[in-house]
Formats: C-alpha cells, sequence, structure tokens
C-alpha cells in the first residue's frame, strides 16, 4: 500500500477533501499538523501550535513551530511515504523544505503567495527557498500558479479544490417572503464585506417599497466592525449575522439564499462561489486573483470591479428585476461546475500527476 504524509491544517476542510479521497483510492494517509484535526481513516500526528495566535506575530515568532522539526523529521522517516506533500507553501511549505524528504510537493493556496511573500524580505526568501526544495509545486488556480512564478522558474501544475456535487445541490429549504443576498466567508477585511453592506444600503435606499435581506455567514476578527458599520448604516432590521456556519449546514444555507456576493479584496480561487453555483444559487464576485475563474462570467454571475458598491449594486439589480435571469444563471452555474470543479475529475487530475511520481 502506498502512503501520502500530508503536512497540513488537520481540521481545514480542504486537507479533509485530499484525505478522503486518496484514502477512498486505498492510500494510506499521515497528516502533520500544526493545528489539530481528526479525520476518519487517517492518522493525524497533532503538533499544537497555537497558529491562530501566531497569525499576526513577527516572521521570527511566526516560525516558532520550527522547535518541532526535529520530532517531525524523525516521524517522517519512520512513516517513510511515498509522497510528502505540503498543503500551505509558507508555514508547512517551511517545515517541509527543512527535513530533507523526497518527493516533496508544495500547494499553494492563496494568502501564503499573495500575502506572505509581501510582508518583507525574508518572507520572499522563505517562499523562494522553500519551492528550491520542493520537487513539485501545485495551486489551485492559475492566476496564483502565475504569482508562484514569481518565486521560481519550476513548472507549477494548477490543481484545483473541487466541489463534491451530492453534498452541494439544490436543497428544498424554507425562503424568507423577501429577496435574501447572501455570503458565507471568513469575516476579515480582504474580503471586503463593508462593500457589500454599503452596496446594500444603496439598494435600500432605491428598493423603498421592495424587501430585500442581506444574510452574512461566517465568525472572523471583523465582526464588530462590521456590526457597527450596519448600525451606523441603518440596517439593522434587515441584516442578519448568522455566526459560523457548519460544515454539514452550507449547502442548505446557500439555497436560503436568491443569489451570494463575494465582494473580495484578495482571492486565491473562489471556493464559496463554485460551491453556492452548485446549489443553482448564482454569484456575484469581485475581479481580484482567481476569482474570475469561479464562474462564466454574465452566464452563471456576473464580475465587479473591488471596492465599488454601485457596481455590487447594480448586478444585485439584475437578479431582482429579472426572476428567469436568476433561475436560468442558477441552471447554468451548476452545469459549469460540474463541466469544471467536479470533485472526482479535479482529484484524478491530481490522481494522474500522483501516479507519475510514484512511477518515476
Amino acid at each position: 500500500m502506498k502512503t501520502i504524509c500530508y503536512l497540513a491544517d488537520g481540521s481545514n476542510p480542504h486537507t479533509v477533501k485530499w484525505c478522503d479521497y486518496f484514502k477512498d483510492k486505498g492510500f494510506n494517509i499521515h497528516v502533520i499538523s500544526l493545528n489539530g484535526g481528526k479525520i476518519d481513516g487517517v492518522t493525524v500526528h497533532d503538533f499544537s501550535s497555537n497558529v491562530e495566535e501566531l497569525r499576526n506575530e513577527s516572521a521570527f515568532k511566526k516560525t516558532g513551530y520550527i522547535k518541532n522539526v526535529k520530532e517531525i523529521k524523525k516521524l517522517v522517516h519512520e512513516i517513510k511515504p511515498d509522497i510528502l506533500h505540503a498543503q500551505y507553501a509558507s508555514s508547512y511549505g517551511f517545515i517541509g523544505s527543512l527535513l530533507g524528504y523526497h518527493p516533496y510537493i508544495i500547494s499553494v493556496w492563496g494568502t501564503d503567495i499573495y500575502d506572505f511573500p509581501n510582508n518583507g524580505p525574508i518572507q520572499k526568501q522563505i517562499i523562494k527557498h522553500n519551492f528550491r526544495k520542493a520537487d513539485y509545486i501545485f495551486s489551485n488556480s492559475r492566476d496564483m500558479a502565475k504569482e508562484a512564478n514569481k518565486y521560481t522558474k519550476k513548472n507549477v501544475d494548477v490543481t484545483f479544490f473541487g466541489v463534491d456535487m451530492e453534498r452541494f445541490k439544490p436543497i428544498e429549504v424554507e425562503k424568507e417572503d423577501a429577496f435574501v443576498i447572501g455570503i458565507i466567508k471568513s469575516l476579515e477585511k480582504k474580503y471586503g464585506i463593508e462593500y457589500l453592506l454599503k452596496a446594500f444600503k444603496l439598494l435600500k435606499d432605491e428598493n423603498l417599497d421592495r424587501k430585500i435581506l442581506l444574510k452574512i455567514g461566517g465568525s472572523g476578527k471583523d465582526l464588530d466592525n462590521l456590526v457597527n458599520l450596519t448600525k451606523e448604516l441603518g440596517l439593522e432590521n434587515e441584516v442578519e449575522f448568522l455566526g459560523r456556519i457548519s460544515p454539514e449546514n452550507v449547502a442548505k444555507t446557500f439555497c436560503s439564499f436568491d443569489v451570494t456576493v463575494f465582494p473580495s479584496l484578495r482571492e486565491g480561487f473562489g471556493v464559496a462561489a463554485i460551491e453556492s453555483q452548485a446549489c443553482e444559487v448564482p454569484v456575484i464576485v469581485t475581479n481580484v486573483g482567481g476569482h474570475p475563474e469561479s464562474l462564466d462570467n454574465n452566464k452563471t454571475g456576473f464580475i465587479v470591479e473591488p471596492k465599488q458598491p454601485e457596481e455590487i449594486k447594480n448586478a444585485i439589480m439584475k437578479f431582482i428585476e429579472d426572476e428567469d435571469l436568476r433561475i436560468k444563471m442558477g441552471k447554468e452555474g451548476r452545469k459549469f461546475v460540474r463541466d469544471n470543479y467536479e470533485i472526482n475529475l479535479n482529484f484524478s487530475d491530481i490522481a494522474k500527476i500522483y501516479n507519475n511520481i510514484l512511477n518515476k
């Protein structure tokens, strides 16, 4: 039996996707995680390092987790995986670069390549170093692959995060007697939710006779600022903060929306956007990073420029005024996801790369 060892956050749903797929394909899977986690049928080795607490610290403090490298190195050489794969180019990529184990793959996810190397010269050198030590580099969007190639001349394979279309599908839910705009996202500045609130204010002011609601799912550091902005705009009665949505309820929540809006200022790809479309709910996304890759513009949703409430408002109005368009785009969205981002389709492409590596 072939063995894969992931250096990855064992509590992250995307890590779980990778593990579940290759576990079902007969691989023995180990995860070495700085953030714990539990995955059925997978051995998770927990090296808890308070990753969330370190996230906003200095580069020196952030690398505090390397104190575990000696122990991780010993563990990896005991496991003797056929493939060592770091899921994240900065933290886990750095750990993997110090282990001296091959074949070694790094996957870039988003902030690790868009933000981390731009935080200073040390961070930039760390990313370059990590890529030098990697035998293969994966990216979950074409735009992110281009970004990675600023720091390496190596080929970057595009390996999309697929959607389980049995889980994300149209579900009968109790609908509000209103037009519902929604978003499910971490409440962080970089996701631009303040601009959605400002767009919603413009929408309400121009449609006093229509019942329109905004529902915001997710948790994060920007919650208080967003709640305060909602009060300042006088929208307390029309905006609902749903809190963190459990994984088993994400699809149901998408299905309770008429349109989802993702006004991100930075975005590696747009997994939530393809999940929404799989549920036949059309989307509005911003023209940043790999976001435009997550929809078929003007067919399954609309692309708007970031930080532009007026553009967001105008795009939403198209759906409010034309229900047939909304339904048509929703159905086209599910077809678009099935053709491009169905989980088995995407992971079968990754499996081919793995097999090529193993055959070498």
